[in-house]
């Protein structure tokens, strides 16, 4: 095949050209074959000419071309860019991941900072410009600040700098408000479930999704993911491992595991929901794959777009504030409320800690910590530990309620233990 070349600009050690024929931009560099001890010359494909010239900037850092560093300099957002290729060569990172901080990068570019020589770089500077990010979420600040540092260390690891400028920089905290993932609330659940065990799934084709959510606890894009050879009907259970994704392109793909490690598990399908998963999975025969569920194109359903859907399904049966995640809080929040030990709780929800299974359902769990208490107080009482007077005054003291009564109970008891000293 002939290459026709439209545009030819030199770098060292490479090149960057445009190939009308595949319509992409493409770079020819070189790596060092040890071996034969002869460099090897490749080709890789961009869509933009500015991604073809970042990645031949980055392989120079990555080479430790002291030449091309010496005279070009080193500007932070290239060494981000660099740092981001490494480890997604390296496999430290997915396509996913690679999207998203490259997405942090482009955030990052928007202030001039960023396209500076690490060298003039001060830390009064970087802090001037972590303080403009006070109207971002804490979460957004965090991975911001995270490029830098990385950026930096790698610069020190590399002797390119003799200070880090991120040394004394104070991370400062948001003034967004949090948004609150809130679980529906009983009577809501039974409407939505009403109305989505009414309708078929022609009407409503993630009718199906939104009830596994609602009552197994799956994360939209675990749910979307599941395929019939997921789900043994024999043993009543559904198999979580894997979800779907998005590659550096923003494309919906499947992905290789779940979004964590504990995420892989088995989880129990409730007997009223049975027939449902059934019917979908009547449908799914026809799929690719046995994809439970596709979008009209026969391809994988973006999540926002259930979302979006939910959303409206929602507001014409009067529910508002809720979200696919939603569904997945209401189970948690169902489980704990019908009495469920937060371990078992941490393995069905897929969490990698059990700190992020108590710290989810904080309100939930102090919403029922005084029954727990109970069952306390009443081991105290089975095992002659206390009198069930003492309990009295432990319910009451446990519950908050009838202060000034709990306290005028105890002073009179005081008054009557030092009356009989006295005698």
């Amino acid at each position: 095949m002939v290459v026709t070349i439209e545009k030819n600009k030199r770098v060292k050690n490479g090149s960057i050209y445009y190939d009308k024929t595949r319509k992409k931009w493409r770079c020819a560099f070189y790596i060092y074959k040890e071996e034969t001890f002869e460099e090897i010359r490749k080709t890789k494909s961009f869509n933009t000419e500015s991604e073809a010239n970042d990645f031949l900037i980055g392989l120079q850092y990555r080479k430790g071309n002291d030449l091309y560093i010496k005279y070009n300099g080193i500007p932070l957002n290239k060494l981000m860019r660099e740092n981001t290729e490494r480890k997604l060569e390296a496999n430290l990172i997915g396509e996913r991941t690679y999207g998203r901080i490259l997405k942090t990068i482009k955030q990052i570019e928007k202030n001039p900072t960023s396209t500076k020589d690490i060298y003039d770089i001060t830390s009064i500077e970087l802090q001037s410009y972590f303080n403009t990010l006070k109207n971002y979420s804490d979460s957004t600040i965090k991975k911001i600040m995270e490029q830098f540092s990385q950026a930096f260390t790698l610069a020190m690891n590399k002797g390119y700098i003799t200070k880090n400028p991120m040394f004394d920089v104070i991370k400062p905290k948001s003034v967004k408000e949090k948004k609150i993932v809130r679980a529906l609330t009983i009577e809501e659940q039974q409407i939505l479930t009403n109305y989505l065990m009414s309708i078929p799934i022609e009407n409503e084709p993630y009718k199906v999704a939104y009830l596994i959510e609602m009552y197994l606890g799956l994360r939209i894009g675990e749910t979307l993911a599941l395929r019939n050879t997921d789900i043994n009907l024999y043993r009543n259970l559904i198999s979580v491992n894997k979800t779907l994704t998005r590659d550096r392109n923003d494309k919906v793909i499947m992905g290789k595991a779940t979004k964590t490690y504990a995420g892989v598990r088995e989880v129990p399908i409730p007997m009223f929901i049975r027939n449902e998963i059934i019917k979908q999975m009547v449908v799914a025969e026809k799929n690719k794959d046995k994809q439970l569920f596709l979008n009209t194109n026969g391809e994988y359903v973006r999540p926002t777009i259930a979302n979006d859907r939910l959303r409206n399904l929602l507001k014409k049966i009067g529910i508002e504030g809720i979200s696919s995640h939603s569904l997945r809080h209401t189970y948690g929040t169902r489980c704990i409320e019908a009495g469920m030990r937060a371990v078992a709780l941490q393995r069905l929800m897929g969490h990698t800690d059990i700190s992020v299974t108590l710290n989810t359902y904080t309100s939930v769990f102090n919403k029922y910590k005084e029954a727990e208490l109970e069952k306390v107080n009443n081991y105290y009482i089975n095992n002659e530990i206390i009198s069930s007077d003492d309990k009295l005054v432990l319910d009451e003291h446990n519950s908050e309620l009838n202060h000034s009564r709990l306290m005028a109970r105890i002073i009179d008891k005081l008054n009557e233990e030092e009356k009989l000293e006295r005698e």
